[in-house]
């Protein structure tokens, strides 16, 4: 099959070629909107609480819409009380709300009501103002809006002395679509030079380094084309883009070094062009056809995640991927074969390539590990396994606003109103009940004062934002027989706001907001969230549904729906695993093993990301920020991109360990000449990813970097302890069990090799 797809590539390369080009012409097109038709949401698990509030509150609300913001004002020259202060401030809220590109449908707070009422919206230091403003804005529409609202609005009053922030979900996410793509065009600024220097080193040639890097390149250009397409069908989340970048970025230059590693060994013996491309894609072409399938496979398993920013950024991985493997397998061996022994020229001075070098201190290295094997595992595996225990001390959580710099606009936002209004005034704990009859009937009034007090009472709680209180200064005795229309008409105009911006216009909707003292992640809020669901529990009743929404709850059903998930992922991704190597080995334990070092690897990079991200040791030497927990999608993504990634080495060093074995080999002699034909290549393609994966390390936003982070931890642990260690040590020890399969001959009644010894 190989020699006729190499006659095939040989005859049909330039139609290949020309249709590549198309595409990817067209590809770039359709890529172009991507960014802006990604979205910030898709962290609402289905059927959940917090997806329950959040749908509650769109509608029925005179002063809350399709999205909503909290404007803040902070006054640098005048402060509250004083009639310059009034009057600045107030012209920031009417311009603001007057911008057409907002679609202000109504407001509440400091410039809605009158100069009486006004003083809970006012800060601790007398110079801050908020005001809530509801927008006839879709979800996607003002995330890609609000950004360059803000922008503006900060500009424009800056320089009178005034501060403008606008902190809402559309406006954070907004700035992290802004902030992720500054980041991807530094990653690749950082990344592109790298990866051509490192390919030069690694080719000692500069057409060898040009075409495997071009080819890398271009194969990304599709998937981001498909992805655009994709973006304006289904919802993609933010993160969709650096993820397939860094991942695509990183398998294509893998592969292309796999390809043309291989082919250029094939010349150096003295094959024609097809002759060295049918074995190129016999045994490396095969390996990266099968690598491929593994990573596509195992992200799929993601899929299990019920949580769409999860499935949106397997797919952006799976569909990078797809076209990493179809540029390394169809277009770079007809890019190969046009070139023929012209890959070879432009040498620089040095060794020949990267499949030849230090082959004998490779195979030396692996003989002195196979001589002491109980020794070099157990102490591997004991470094290993103290890496991965800060894991069992894992915190994770959805992502808030310390993933914007603080000196963005809107991180001085969400700074400001916990600063002067209490911690948790940003994201409180949102409690929506929801009755069939109208909420003045008394056998629904008369519970709920006593459900705010319930509330109220709870640990942490600094307050509870409702109509509750101005209900009962209207009538002590009933304060929900104040909405009938007849008496509410004859509240005064402040309270008839108030009271609106918690009751729905039918009155069969009411918002409670519990404002903890903690942040949206803190330990505090959680254990807080767990106290209010329980109290609506017991106060919820047939004819009277009851959820708690707000970010806090929207984090922690997030975890929880990947935490349920999680076992199913894992089981399944196993499964593939195991299955693709037992048929790519023909073996029943090597893909056990296998699987064995991929936990050790995996729990070893999960330690690192706790140290670093959660408990901040090393972050300022990285440049990267302590949050005190690990963003709650990147430990599975991780999970399952490094089981891909990690499985991608241990396809192609077995299968050169194969070649040899199958050739008459000893079990010692074929995993030394194994590695020391591999060693290199994976070394180079390790420093390579690293490369690649340590750019969006330190120029990424916070998920991002501590994605980039774990992956670029995880590749280096491959390459050096696993590939150079543990993977001879336990073939040695495995003996002839490494290639053990039912119907073949025992280990015991294998032909006799010759005697080699142990060393413990």
């Amino acid at each position: 099959m190989s020699e006729r797809l190499a006659r095939a590539v040989g005859r049909l390369g330039r139609p290949v070629l020309a249709v590549w080009l198309v595409a990817l012409a067209a590809a770039g097109i359709a890529a172009m909107p991507l960014a802006d038709h990604l979205s910030g949401g898709g962290w609402f698990a289905p059927g959940s609480q917090s997806e329950q509030a959040a749908e509650a509150l769109r509608t029925g609300f005179a002063d809350r819409g399709a999205s909503n913001l909290t404007l803040v004002v902070r006054d640098e020259r005048a402060t509250a009380g004083t009639a310059p202060f009034a009057r600045r401030v107030g012209r920031v809220f009417r311009e603001v709300g007057a911008d057409p590109r907002l679609r202000v449908s109504g407001s509440y707070g400091y410039a809605s009501l009158s100069e009486g009422a006004r003083d809970r919206f006012v800060g601790r230091d007398r110079r801050t103002a908020v005001t809530f403003l509801a927008l006839r804005l879709d979800d996607g529409t003002a995330r890609r809006v609000l950004p360059r609202v803000q922008a503006d609005v900060a500009d424009r009053y800056e320089r009178d002395g005034l501060k403008v922030s606008m902190v809402s979900a559309a406006t954070l996410f907004g700035e992290v679509n802004t902030l992720s793509a500054e980041g991807l065009a530094r990653a690749e600024t950082i990344a592109f030079p790298l990866i051509v220097l490192i390919l030069l080193l690694l080719y000692r040639g500069v057409v060898a380094a040009l075409v495997s890097f071009v080819v890398s390149l271009t194969a990304i250009v599709p998937a981001f084309g498909v992805l655009g397409v994709l973006a304006r069908h289904v919802e993609l989340s933010i993160f969709v883009q650096n993820a397939a970048l860094m991942i695509g970025l990183g398998v294509s230059v893998d592969y292309s070094l796999f390809v043309i590693s291989r082919y250029t060994e094939e010349l150096a013996r003295g094959r024609d062009r097809t002759a060295a491309l049918a074995a190129t894609l016999r045994t490396s072409g095969e390996t990266v056809l099968f690598s491929g399938v593994i990573v596509v496979l195992a992200t799929a398993a993601l899929f299990l995640v019920d949580l769409n920013v999860i499935r949106s950024i397997a797919l952006g991985i799976i569909v990078a991927v797809a076209f990493a493997v179809l540029g390394s397998v169809v277009v770079l061996p007809a890019v190969l074969h046009l070139l023929g022994e012209r890959v070879l020229r432009g040498r620089l001075p040095g060794r020949r390539g990267p499949g030849t070098a230090g082959g004998g201190r490779w195979a030396s290295a692996a003989r002195q590990v196979m001589r002491r094997p109980v020794v070099f595992l157990t102490l591997s595996v004991i470094a290993l396994g103290a890496l991965a225990v800060p894991a069992l001390g894992m915190r994770t959580f959805t992502p808030d606003v310390r993933i914007v710099p603080e000196s963005s606009p809107v991180r001085y936002g969400y700074d400001s109103i916990g600063e002067q209004f209490g911690t948790g005034s940003a994201a409180p704990i949102q409690v929506v009940v929801e009755s069939r009859a109208p909420l003045t009937d008394p056998a629904v009034a008369d519970r709920m004062p006593a459900l705010r007090d319930r509330l109220a009472g709870l640990p942490d709680v600094v307050r509870v934002d409702s109509p509750v209180e101005t209900l009962r200064a209207a009538s002590p005795g009933r304060p929900f027989g104040a909405l009938e229309a007849a008496a509410f008409a004859r509240l005064p105009e402040d309270a008839r706001e108030t009271v609106d911006h918690f009751v729905s216009a039918d009155r069969r909707k009411l918002v409670l907001e519990v404002v903890p003292d903690d942040d949206a992640a803190g330990e505090r809020a959680r254990a807080l969230l767990t106290d209010v669901r329980e109290v609506i529990r017991r106060a919820a009743a047939p004819d009277v549904r009851m959820a708690a929404g707000g970010e806090t709850a929207e984090g922690v059903d997030a975890d929880r729906t990947i935490q349920d998930a999680l076992p199913g992922v894992l089981a399944l991704m196993l499964a593939v695993i195991y299955l693709v190597l037992l048929v790519t080995f023909r073996s029943v334990f090597l893909p056990l093993k296998a699987i064995v070092m991929n936990l050790l690897s995996v729990g070893a990079t999960y330690g690192a990301l706790v140290l670093v991200f959660q408990h901040g040791y090393g972050a300022a030497l990285l440049g990267v920020e302590e949050t005190g927990h690990v963003q709650n999608f990147v430990p599975i993504l991780l999970l399952a991109i490094l089981f891909s990634l990690s499985t991608d080495y241990e396809v192609f060093l077995l299968s050169r360990v194969r070649e040899e074995h199958e050739a008459g080999a000893s079990g010692t002699e074929s995993v030394a000449a194994g590695l020391a034909r591999t060693a290199p290549l994976i070394s180079g393609a390790a420093v390579l990813m690293i490369a690649v994966f340590g750019a969006f390390t330190f120029t990424g936003i916070v998920p991002i970097q501590q994605l980039g982070f774990g992956l670029a931890v995880a590749i280096a642990l491959d390459a050096t302890v696993i590939r150079l260690v543990v993977v001879p040590a336990s073939m040695r020890l495995m003996g002839g069990w490494n290639w053990w399969l039912p119907g073949r001959p025992r280990p015991g009644r294998a032909p006799a090799a010759p005697a080699e010894s142990v060393k413990v």
